[in-house]
């Protein structure tokens, strides 16, 4: 392809980096790179400190940037130099076999020719069209083309000033975080120093986590960035070309403006969330620590992943587990013993561990069956819980759960709660939460490390609390003859 004129060259050097058009207001950074004023207004919008600069990286502590007048009137004169440019008549080429102009374009072979070259046999049997329409036809593909593109780079931009947002917000709890510890740890002197001192290490690890990943996570989009505005730059500079020179090697041309549709990586992992949120537990942990467990205090910020099994002596008889105790579903009712132990009317069991102490999770996966028919809850259960007649799944009953029907749920946290069903969907995963010391119990989506609910304390009085689950069906009752009629859902044990 030849070379683009100078006005052309001229414009190039004159285009803001982020919009991709003139300056409109240039201002110039620390670095040394101009932007328009309301592109990089636009860039730091979110932050509050570490100003990066969008081309070479560079961070300012502050927000500065000086109006650059000087390359404002440049731009202004270019403008003129630019339009009188393109209308400089255009060089014809002529065809380099017959040196006659190439006047009509060769569809099978996607190349100029001219009409001593249409009536040879190598095209005699093509089709071919006038040279202005083939262009303008290509034209047309170019410019659709282009703005696919421009939109995928403006998604791409938006993506990155949400990491950024993200990454900031991360920040600024690990700062809050810091400044609790910092507060709290004071008050127990000598004694809890060292634990100060661990904790701050931690945060500072997940800090360093955050800015790592957020500077590979930028500097993954810079790069999608970078290559978009030269790909959008060339394209536009070849639709200014004259149209034999324009039409040369256009498969190539089309070829390079067909992308693979930028897929946005994860910046932010939901183990972040979940370490953070966890560090901030520790955190507001250490007020009662320090007036009850100053000598525990090493186990106590220790975190356990339960491994929990289900027991099938509690099991209600439409309940099916599997030979592992990991997993249970809604079946065809079981001549079971009526044991003490086993519920009778609401399709529950429970799980064979329980805790008398300590901190502990474990996870579950919800698999709905049949819309707004499968009904399930997970969550926790005093060992005393009723394992006779209708229950509610409140903690008056000795029952924190999050239960749900279909693809909606909710949480009973007392019993003047009367929140409907949530109407957003509920999640696949969840996390279930035990600090038993604390009385408390708090589910998360275990896709993506947020909080669901968390219910107010409770005083668990030493009774041994046990893993609960419910798994059934409303619909049919002769569903509970005839499975087939309805189904229900399964509730699976995660590792």
């Amino acid at each position: 392809m030849a070379a683009a004129n100078p006005a052309q060259q001229l414009r190039a050097q004159l285009t803001c980096s982020v919009c991709l058009d003139y300056f409109k207001d240039p201002v110039c950074l620390d670095c040394g790179h101009n932007f328009c004023q309301a592109c990089i207004t636009q860039c730091w919008d979110a932050l509050t400190t570490n100003f990066h600069c969008p081309e070479c990286r560079r961070t300012f502590s502050q927000r500065n940037f000086k109006p650059n007048r000087q390359l404002r009137n440049i731009v202004e004169a270019s403008r003129t130099l630019t339009l009188e440019s393109t209308n400089e008549p255009e060089v014809e080429r002529v065809c380099e076999k017959h040196k006659r102009a190439l006047d009509v374009f060769c569809q099978e072979d996607q190349i100029p020719i001219c009409m001593v070259c249409h009536l040879s046999r190598d095209h005699k049997e093509h089709t071919v069209v006038p040279i202005e329409e083939a262009a303008q036809d290509y034209k047309d593909q170019i410019q659709s083309r282009l703005e696919i593109l421009k939109k995928e780079k403006e998604q791409i931009l938006s993506f990155k000033l949400n990491g950024e947002r993200k990454s900031q917000e991360l920040l600024k709890q690990l700062q809050t975080e810091r400044q609790k510890i910092v507060s709290e740890v004071q008050q127990l002197h000598q004694l809890l120093k060292e634990q100060e001192q661990l904790l701050l290490a931690q945060l500072e690890e997940l800090n360093k986590e955050i800015e790592k990943r957020r500077a590979e996570y930028v500097a993954k989009l810079s790069e999608e960035i970078s290559s978009f505005s030269h790909l959008i730059s060339e394209m536009e500079q070849k639709c200014q070309l004259p149209a034999s020179e324009f039409l040369q090697d256009i498969k190539g041309t089309l070829s390079r403006c067909e992308r693979e549709k930028f897929q946005n990586p994860v910046a932010f992992s939901s183990e972040l969330k979940w370490r953070i949120w966890e560090s901030s537990q520790r955190n507001a942990s250490l007020e009662t620590i320090m007036k009850k467990f100053k000598d525990s205090l090493s186990s106590r910020q220790r975190l356990d992943k339960a491994n929990v099994t289900l027991d099938p002596d509690t099991a209600h008889p439409d309940l099916l587990v599997s030979v592992d105790r990991r997993r249970v579903r809604w079946g065809r009712r079981q001549d079971l013993p009526n044991n003490p132990g086993r519920f009778d009317i609401r399709s529950c069991v429970l799980g064979c561990e329980g805790f008398t102490s300590g901190r502990h999770y474990w996870e579950v996966e919800v698999e709905v069956e049949g819309e707004w028919r499968g009904v399930w809850a997970v969550g926790v259960a005093r060992e005393s819980v009723s394992r006779k007649g209708w229950i509610s799944f409140t903690p008056e009953q000795g029952i924190w759960a999050l239960q749900g029907r279909g693809d909606q749920y909710r949480a009973v946290t007392s019993p003047d709660d009367l929140t409907p069903l949530s109407p957003s969907q509920a999640p696949r995963r969840i996390r279930v939460y035990l600090d038993y010391e604390e009385g408390r119990v708090v589910f998360f989506d275990a896709g993506c490390g947020d909080p669901i609910v968390t219910f107010p304390p409770a005083a668990f009085a030493r009774e041994r609390i046990r893993p609960f689950f419910c798994a059934g069906y409303e619909g049919n009752p002769l569903s509970f003859l005839i499975p087939s009629l309805g189904r229900g859902c399964q509730l699976t044990l995660c590792p």
